[in-house]
């Protein structure tokens, strides 16, 4: 049997919060985790949303149906199927979308990227590989992936890593393990810990954001 690979053409989606216009101060790009829908996924930052703050949530390149739903479509940014082809594919996305947005704001706006879970090793890999400017790098209930292990993402982005006190994914060995591998590359970088599961906790990204 022989393994063929071709390039082509496919339409991919984001989705938008916010009106972009002249007072948009911050705009954030947020990588949803796997087995979820952008859109949804951009409706977690509605609480924090104001005429100041832009959001954009690309999708996943590949979705499915939910396991036992014919109806719910999720999304998915890789498997370790063509792993590379898969990040070289989404980052490539990534950029496009990053010059489309950016291009409707002035030269100083503020560029935050969170990645949640699966999301996390996506923007990751975003800040590393791609061609886009990055201020700030929130990695929320993820961590850097291993392909990352001698770093890549630049220095002068401010760096946090937001961890949930019982996360049923991420072990407390496993997180403190990640922190101290990630602190070689920014000793600098913001370690935050809430009380709660593996998602996306309101209060605490309040906090967050509030004190960026």
């Amino acid at each position: 049997m022989d393994h063929h690979k071709i390039s082509v053409e496919k339409s991919a989606r984001y989705f938008t919060l916010g009106k972009s216009d002249s007072n948009i101060t911050t705009v954030f790009f947020v990588c949803h985790g796997y087995a979820q829908s952008a859109n949804e996924f951009l409706e977690k930052f509605e609480p924090i949303q104001n005429d100041k703050y832009y959001f954009v949530a690309p999708e996943g390149l590949s979705r499915f149906y939910l396991r036992g739903s014919k109806e719910k479509v999720v999304a998915s940014w890789m498997t370790h199927e063509d792993r590379a082809d898969d990040i070289s594919d989404y980052v490539l996305f990534l950029d496009k979308v990053y010059k489309e947005v950016i291009g409707k704001f002035s030269s100083d706006v503020n560029i935050i990227l969170l990645g949640f879970s699966q999301g996390a090793a996506t923007a990751s890999r975003w800040a590393a590989l791609g061609n886009s400017r990055i201020d700030k790098l929130i990695l929320w209930c993820g961590f850097f992936p291993t392909d990352l292990a001698t770093g890549g993402i630049p220095e002068r982005i401010d760096l946090t890593v937001v961890a949930a006190s019982n996360d049923r994914w991420i072990s407390a060995k496993q997180e403190e393990e990640q922190v101290e591998r990630i602190k070689l590359f920014f000793p600098a970088m913001k370690h935050i810990q809430f009380e709660g599961e593996h998602e996306i906790d309101i209060p605490t990204l309040k906090k967050i954001i509030w004190n960026l």
